[in-house]
């Protein structure tokens, strides 16, 4: 069982930046990868970034790619989402999420989930 914690969430003007944060319990973090996920009022939850068991493997929707960067620390049971040059259109609940796999990138690959923390950017 693990239990996954966001926060780091909030409002953010466009252009600007946040990041992320999950917390991780359990002494087995490092061998889930994991994963963020979005989801905005009346659309469906959507993939954002993945990140490999050793950090190594990295992957990203192609709606964010070049502006947010996924990464981990397995001694602080932690992973993170930094985001720069936030749009409007990233506005929704940001998941995060552990696979316990090598990697994952799509939504039923994932066995634990997160509350979710709220980003909004406004124009």
């Amino acid at each position: 069982q693990v239990q996954l914690v966001e926060s780091g969430g909030g409002l953010v003007q466009t252009g600007g930046s946040l990041r992320l944060s999950c917390a991780a319990s359990g002494r087995t973090f490092s061998s889930y990868a994991m994963g963020w996920f979005r989801q905005a009022p009346g659309k469906e939850r959507e993939f954002v970034a993945s990140i490999s068991r050793s950090g190594g493997g990295t992957y990203y929707a192609h709606s964010v790619k070049g502006r947010f960067t996924i990464s981990r620390d397995n001694a602080k049971n932690t992973v993170y989402l930094q985001m720069n040059i936030l749009k409007p259109e990233d506005t929704a609940v940001y998941y995060c999420a552990a696979a316990a796999r090598p990697i994952a990138t799509i939504l039923r690959e994932y066995d634990y989930w997160g509350q979710g923390t709220q980003v909004t950017v406004s124009s």
